[in-house]
């Protein structure tokens, strides 16, 4: 991902809360399995 605009990053919906959201540095390894904004979102996913 290095040398990649911010605009041109990869981006999501949060299950939860249907936001976009795009992909950060620390979820380089499991951006796959990422489903949460936040994790006031991954909290609040049975509700």
């Amino acid at each position: 991902m290095r040398g990649v605009k911010k605009q041109n990053l990869p981006t999501k919906t949060c299950i939860v809360c249907q936001k976009p959201f795009s992909w950060r540095k620390k979820w380089e390894k499991v951006w796959n399995s990422v489903k949460y904004c936040s994790d006031k979102c991954r909290s609040n996913k049975n509700q």
